[in-house]
């Protein structure tokens, strides 16, 4: 992922707090064998420390490629909208020559993967996954010996996502002046389709926090 000075993030905190805020639903991508493509699988996913916790059905085929080689990438993406061309023409400049872009927010974690089999092992994880998704707590013991879990537990396997690198990419822009920036984040609330809103507002809280590029 190519980041720009303007587009990386202002800090560890600013991408922490953007995981954290619910997008918890990624892209696990593992190397394939020799000559063919990479295995890609989308996961919901949960946060413990420095590590991503994921489990998946016992024949996904990613299980043989991570044994090959546990070094995987996850990638979270949100917060995303198509800038048309119009809204991004300069000053004096015909609205047609404008450039579109895209606009989105991503963080890629680089991982060494370990797989987690033991049973009580695959329900601890459950338990933390569920502690995020459900934090209610309505649900059934998750207990290797107990229904309904317990029989399901050898139908999954577990996967401990070790963090060893971490690239965040917030594009909004950042680098054109005030003016602009703030225009664009009043177009996308009109125009209010997809994920313009959030959008629009990550473009706000990077322009309260920035304010004009300083190269």
């Amino acid at each position: 992922m190519f980041i720009h000075p303007w587009d990386a993030a202002l800090d560890d905190a600013e991408w922490q707090t953007w995981i954290a805020a619910g997008h918890d639903f990624g892209i696990l991508s593992v190397n394939g064998p020799p000559g063919r493509a990479p295995v890609v699988v989308p996961t919901h996913f949960a946060v413990d420390g420095g590590t991503l916790l994921v489990h998946l059905a016992r024949p996904n085929p990613v299980w043989k490629a991570i044994e090959a080689d546990p070094n995987v990438t996850f990638t979270v993406t949100g917060d995303y909208a198509f800038i048309p061309g119009p809204w991004r023409a300069q000053p004096g400049i015909p609205p047609t020559d404008g450039v579109p872009t895209s606009y989105y927010a991503a963080v890629q974690f680089t991982c060494r993967a370990t797989v987690v089999e033991d049973p009580e092992a695959k329900a601890e994880l459950l338990r933390r996954q569920m502690a995020h998704f459900q934090p209610e707590g309505d649900h059934a013991p998750i207990d290797p010996d107990r229904p309904p879990y317990g029989r399901m537990l050898s139908g999954i396997r577990g996967l401990r996502l070790d963090v060893t690198e971490v690239r965040a990419k917030f594009k909004y822009d950042d680098h054109k002046p005030v003016e602009q920036r703030a225009g664009t984040a009043r177009r996308l609330t009109e125009r209010g389709t997809g994920l313009d809103a959030p959008t629009a507002a990550q473009q706000r809280r990077r322009l309260d926090r920035i304010g004009p590029w300083k190269s």
